[in-house]
């Protein structure tokens, strides 16, 4: 499997490890959401700790308005996170 492919895999894992506790398998409910976001990105996202920042990210994320986060919703975040990533790491060279 390329590199691609296996980002691609973790994405889909780690999504499913968090998905359906609390009822859709295949959606986020907000505690869930906060759940993935404390403990997959930890300090990346220093505000994972603050409840007003997860119902905020929620509300952003939550485009179709369905009180969820369904897996799409979550790829943008991540695209939209690796791409500030990359992005302070090339100011940085």
């Amino acid at each position: 499997m390329s590199d691609i492919q296996k980002a691609m895999a973790l994405l889909i894992s780690s999504f499913d490890k968090y998905s359906g506790k609390e009822g859709d398998k295949n959606t986020l409910s907000k505690d869930e959401l906060k759940d993935l976001l404390q403990n997959e990105f930890g300090e990346m996202l220093c505000k994972a700790n603050d409840r007003a920042a997860i119902d905020r990210i929620f509300k952003d994320l939550d485009t179709d308005k369905s009180n969820s986060v369904d897996f799409g919703e979550f790829v943008k975040m991540v695209c939209c996170l690796t791409q500030m990533c990359h992005e302070y790491f090339v100011s940085k060279k």
